[in-house]
């Protein structure tokens, strides 16, 4: 670690930053896992300890997946050429490992546990927790190692990568959703429910380290070494399998999979288009541009964040009782924005369709309906959803309808903006860099079609509104035809926009 941060000052930076997280999580963790002590409530201390350890568990299992690669030190491909025998190397990565500052954070977090049993079951449950919490951080060692071990070739994959980036995607825009769930979820909690999840947790290897210094204090002696022996089985198992494994780690042998089918597509065109586009610049455009959807991280960011966002926004103001129709209009106009920037997705490589002398107007439409092919989808998703679970099928047509014309609307605004307004991004594989400066103030402007998209659906919604149950019948056709005749005037306005200032536009979106 200390050459690999040696003349580097970012690693430097980064490694500080890791400090100081890990430091929090510890702190934090010692204060969480010590309050039921402090408090003298057993039932509490139950919960939160078998719980707690179970999560941690879970953790370490899951986390090293997404992450894998970022501790390059201690990839086992490093060891492939070494004299070290099997036995020697799982030692020694193991004992790595354990000196890690993901280690000694949760041997740190952990240690609140021994405060809560000492608390409540004196000195002996406190030295009996103690040797849990150690148990247990072995266990999560093993089983991050291990785990990572059997899957390292498939880590090393693309695939595998770009599922990284799609879960952290998830995890970051679920992170409002999920507050608001948890503290719904701890308002209408059946903590007896919980209780009983925890018991049995308790007696798994998840908890069963974090759990004996409580059952010393509930006089459950005999649980204490049945706890313990269901730990060091499953701490033997998992180097059994991790030594097992880790000569294909070292190897990193990666199958090829399955040979393609050079019969049936015959050029690099056929096996862009498939057979189900049309062989033509807007069919070639189409497609790259849906794979482009389809794999680019930051695109794929922004389809999972509207996904999320799509479905939270109506479903909650629908759970709360509130009319979801003003809401899924909120949601077609999100929808639209992630093509406000389309042509900065690509950078340089935009200059490639200059110099093909693509004509403005299939540009956009080639790429409008890109997106269209996974936001559409989404669309009616949201509006089965929000039928389902507001109690009202019937308005599923008409709120459908009032989906697909913002959506049309918001494209009729955001595309010549795409062209007037475009901006080079970073040069960076996460999916969520963005610019500062220039950039941030043209990115404001999203902001203002937005707004401008709501408005032009005003005199929709209000018709929504003053027809009632006969908009159920006509909402659905009125609002495609409205979103297909906005599309058409700003698509059109784009498409001659671009034929003019395509130069300019590859200048603007290369960094």
């Amino acid at each position: 670690m200390v050459n690999g941060m040696r003349g580097r000052p970012a690693r430097i930076v980064l490694f500080v930053l890791g400090a100081v997280m890990a430091g929090f999580f510890a702190i934090a963790g010692y204060a969480i896992f010590a309050i039921p002590g402090v408090a003298g409530n057993e039932r509490a201390a139950a919960m939160l300890l078998q719980l707690g350890g179970s999560a941690l568990v879970t953790g370490w299992l899951l986390v090293p997946l997404v992450f894998f690669g970022v501790d390059e030190s201690l990839d086992p491909a490093r060891f492939a050429l070494f004299p070290l025998s099997r036995r020697t190397l799982i030692v020694g990565l193991f004992a790595a490992a354990l000196t890690g500052l993901p280690a000694l954070s949760t041997l740190a977090a952990t240690a609140g546990m021994v405060s809560t049993a000492s608390e409540l079951g004196g000195a002996g449950a406190g030295v009996v927790q103690l040797a849990g919490i150690l148990a247990g951080l072995l266990l999560c060692v093993a089983l991050s190692r291990a785990v990572t071990s059997a899957f390292a070739t498939g880590l090393r994959s693309r695939r595998a990568r770009d599922l990284a980036v799609v879960l952290l995607a998830v995890l970051a825009a679920l992170l409002g959703p999920l507050q608001l769930a948890l503290l719904a979820g701890a308002q209408r909690a059946d903590w007896d429910a919980f209780a009983v999840l925890a018991d049995v947790l308790g007696w798994t290897p998840l908890a069963a380290p974090y759990s004996v210094g409580l059952d010393v204090a509930d006089g459950r002696i005999w649980a204490v070494p049945l706890k313990f022996l269901i730990v060091a089985g499953s701490i033997a198992g998992l180097l059994a399998w991790w030594n097992a494994t880790l000569e294909n780690a070292m190897l990193g042998a990666e199958s090829r999979g399955r040979a393609g089918r050079t019969g049936d597509i015959a050029s690099p065109t056929g096996l862009l288009l498939g057979r189900r586009l049309p062989r033509t610049r807007f069919g070639a455009l189409v497609a790259r541009e849906t794979r482009y959807w389809w794999r680019e991280t930051r695109r794929r960011a922004a389809l999972i964040t509207f996904t999320v966002a799509g479905f939270f926004l109506p479903i909650s103001v629908s759970v709360s009782g509130g009319p979801a129709g003003p809401m899924a209009v909120l949601v077609g106009a999100i929808a639209a924005l992630a093509l406000a920037n389309q042509f900065g997705y690509e950078g340089s490589a935009y200059a490639g369709d200059l110099t093909a002398g693509v004509p403005g107007r299939v540009e956009i439409h080639s790429r409008a309906a890109a997106h269209a092919l996974f936001v559409l989808p989404l669309l009616l998703l949201v509006a089965l959803v929000v039928g389902a679970v507001s109690g009202r099928p019937e308005r599923i047509a008409g709120d459908l309808g009032l989906l697909v014309a913002t959506y049309g609307a918001g494209l009729a605004l955001v595309l010549p903006m795409s062209v007037r307004a475009a901006y080079a991004l970073p040069e960076s594989t996460s999916p969520f860099a963005v610019t500062s400066g220039g950039g941030t103030a043209k990115g404001l402007l999203t902001i203002a079609v937005m707004v401008g998209t709501l408005v032009a659906t005003v005199p929709l919604q209000i018709l929504a509104f003053l027809l009632g149950d006969v908009w159920l019948w006509i909402g659905l056709p009125t609002g495609a035809g409205f979103g297909v005749a906005a599309y058409l005037i700003g698509s059109g306005i784009a498409g001659d926009w671009l034929d003019r200032r395509s130069p300019e536009l590859l200048a603007a979106v290369t960094s």
